[in-house]
């Protein structure tokens, strides 16, 4: 090679080496902050506790109707297989914890006491699970024309059978006049009168023919002026002692009869069974 153009020899060594500096280099790294996971948390519980408490809601209203079922043909003495709806007002599992029932509907389509038949529907509040009291109860009953002539039996009208036709009822039998056998009817409206069923004669027919006031205790003598007259007739010894005749009213082809429930009757033996109408 010529001497014309020199090699330059590489610098000197001097054993050091330079660092390049990265941006941010130097400066401490701060940890991640951790995540609170504690309303995670609390959000879980509430859900688990509120799917517990529907849960138990709904096991308690699956228990309690078998249970006052159970309750109430044993106190009244039903058949073990009597039809019996039950239902219980508002949030039941407060209720439970308290001890008393706010509202309790009792229902069934058919129920016999004392050989008369009907439906019975009736609320109950302020009902203490152990069974002991409640505040109060009213409700209706429901009979057909077949089971309302039964209850006219301790009437002076003869009632070998009724129809409604709302808001009366027309009452048929015969009487005998003079040897002979006389169709009467009598359409009255019935009602209720310091809880005793009363009978308010609207029309007479003898015969198949109408008559007035006059003519029928001219006709039938102190008989007829029987069947002119209101009547009022007891059937307090038809009915447990705890319930009270309030009202009633033809409706359709049912006589709706309501009652008013003395609180007593849950625990009072007394009242649950038949009344009286001795005269005082």
């Amino acid at each position: 090679m010529s001497d014309e153009n020199p090699t330059l020899p590489y610098p000197a060594s001097r054993g050091e080496h330079p660092t390049l500096v990265l941006p941010g280099d130097g400066i401490a790294q701060q940890p991640p902050a951790r995540r609170r996971r504690w309303p995670w948390v609390l959000l879980i519980i509430v859900v688990v506790l509120a799917v517990l408490a529907v849960a138990a809601e709904f096991l308690a209203r699956a228990i309690l109707p078998g249970a006052v079922r159970s309750i109430v043909i044993e106190q009244l003495d039903l058949p073990a297989d009597q039809q019996l709806e039950v239902d219980a007002g508002g949030l039941l599992l407060p209720q439970l914890l308290g001890g008393r029932l706010d509202a309790l509907h009792l229902s069934t389509d058919s129920l016999t006491w004392q050989g008369v038949t009907g439906a019975v529907d009736v609320t109950a509040t302020g009902v203490a699970l152990d069974g002991s009291t409640l505040d109060a109860a009213s409700g209706t009953i429901r009979i057909d024309e077949t089971q309302f002539t039964q209850l006219l039996e301790g009437s002076e009208i003869p009632g070998d059978d009724v129809s409604f036709d709302a808001p009366d009822a027309t009452i048929s039998g015969e009487v005998q006049v003079l040897g002979m056998n006389l169709p009467v009817s009598v359409t009255v409206t019935p009602g209720v009168s310091d809880g005793d069923l009363q009978l308010t004669p609207r029309s007479i027919t003898i015969g198949g023919l109408a008559v007035d006031a006059d003519q029928v205790q001219s006709t039938l003598g102190s008989f007829g002026g029987e069947l002119t007259r209101t009547q009022t007739i007891c059937i307090a010894d038809q009915l447990p002692a705890g319930l009270t005749l309030t009202g009633l009213e033809i409706d359709g082809t049912a006589a709706v009869i309501d009652v008013d429930v003395d609180g007593g009757i849950v625990s009072d033996e007394a009242l649950q069974q038949p009344g009286s109408c001795a005269q005082e």
